[in-house]
């Protein structure tokens, strides 16, 4: 009885790519500690941070202000979406050169289903050699690959091979290369869960891979079902149902917005109101997706939150619906005159290719698609910020740097990626 071959799967992960899109055009920052997201004394988080500021302490998610504290030397740089997209457009070319099957996981990192190419490209080894020279040639920056039987395997490996490597986990070695490895190096392990495995004592996979699977059902769920597998090296659970390419819908979209300074000026926060409307529109109409609910989230100065949603009567994708949807929520919830620290808008319950009928005003409708639609090429071209309703001017902020943007080469085209913070 014959078996079918392993699969041979990568995963490409840009090295500090916002940090090196960033020296690209100031060269003057190689070398340095360099943050990228905003400036010290902001309240935003960090989205990469260079090796030399990694020495410091400091690393992706962390508040600006921390960061600044750890590495005071850094150099604090607000970041540039519009070159981050251009970049990544430039990674998922060269990656199609290499086979078909590419998923973008983010904006910097992606996989590939590279089996059955070695007539093409050789064996697994000089076949990512060839990746990472093309991507070196094509972009200018470096990256590194993991090579192995499945995502999970690939995306540790390409871990270890940070900065600028190559590693292969040959076929039948993968539980001996997870198991000295700490259980938070899996991915959709978490601080919660690893805390968790910590209490149990599970230290380190090859922990993990001693327990019964039943034993971890017992414990965690289907979740310890998954874990289980993930400690042998399979795909189990969680980041990995789908296969490498297939598209999977988003459960939801959102975009939010922390104010530096807490602010409880009304025009103001409906202006931000609009803006995040904007761009959850964006994103629905690059998904193709309309929206049944709508969500606002609303945070005070005392960091006490709020959420409310509204189902809606017919789905939309439009940036002026979303919005009078949201302001009829914030009006409803907010205690008026009081400084609010945050605000959030998101859209879920989604429908594909609906059409968007409204029998009271349809030639106002189709006015409006089309003025949204050539709004959104003009963003294609020329950036996020380049083009927006009057109404958000006021509540305009920078676009935060994070992985997911809007437009993110390799899932537009009846794509949307999960929601993800402003």
């Amino acid at each position: 009885m014959s078996t079918s071959p392993p699969r041979t799967i990568f995963h490409l992960d840009m090295d500090a790519f916002f940090v090196s899109v960033e020296e690209l055009f100031d060269p003057s920052l190689k070398g340095k500690p360099v943050v990228v997201g905003g400036q010290r004394d902001e309240r935003g988080v960090v989205s990469a941070a260079s090796y030399a500021a990694r020495k410091f302490g400091v690393h992706s998610a962390m508040p600006l202000r921390t960061a600044a504290k750890l590495c005071p030397q850094a150099i604090f740089v607000n970041g540039h979406p519009e070159r981050y997209r251009e970049y990544s457009a430039k990674v998922h070319e060269v990656l199609g050169h290499f086979s078909p099957l590419v998923e973008m996981a983010s904006v910097d990192e992606a996989y590939l289903d590279m089996t059955g190419t070695e007539r093409l490209h050789g064996r697994p080894l000089h076949s990512a050699h060839r990746l990472h020279d093309a991507m070196k040639s094509a972009t200018q920056l470096n990256c590194s690959i993991g090579i192995g039987t499945s995502r999970l395997v690939a995306k540790v490996s390409s871990a270890k091979a940070k900065p600028n490597g190559v590693l292969w986990v040959l076929p039948g070695e993968e539980a001996k290369f997870l198991a000295p490895l700490a259980v938070g190096d899996i991915p959709g392990v978490g601080k919660v869960m690893e805390q968790k495995l910590h209490a149990i004592g599970i230290q380190r996979v090859g922990d993990l891979a001693r327990l019964d699977d039943r034993d971890l059902e017992h414990r965690f769920g289907k979740w310890g079902l998954a874990l289980a597998g993930k400690s042998r090296g399979e795909d189990a659970g969680g980041w990995f149902d789908n296969e490498v390419g297939e598209h999977v819908d988003p459960k939801s979209i959102g975009h939010e917005h922390t104010f530096d300074e807490d602010t409880g000026d009304a025009e103001r926060l409906q202006s931000t109101l609009m803006r995040l409307s904007e761009m959850v529109g964006r994103r629905l109409r690059e998904g193709g997706y309309f929206a049944r609910t709508l969500q606002l989230k609303l945070r005070y100065q005392d960091f006490s939150t709020i959420t409310r949603a509204q189902s809606l009567e017919q789905p939309t994708q439009m940036d002026n619906q979303i919005f009078d949807h949201a302001r009829r929520l914030f009006f409803a919830n907010w205690k008026p005159g009081a400084p609010v620290r945050l605000l959030g808008v998101q859209a879920s319950n989604f429908e594909s290719g609906s059409t968007q009928l409204d029998l009271l005003e349809p030639a106002q409708n189709e006015r409006w698609q089309k003025a949204l639609a050539a709004a959104d090429h003009v963003r294609d071209k020329f950036g996020e910020a380049s083009i927006g309703l009057a109404r958000g001017m006021k509540g305009g902020f920078r676009e935060r740097t994070h992985e997911n943007p809007a437009a993110l080469p390799g899932k537009g085209g009846g794509k949307a990626s999960d929601a993800k913070k402003a």
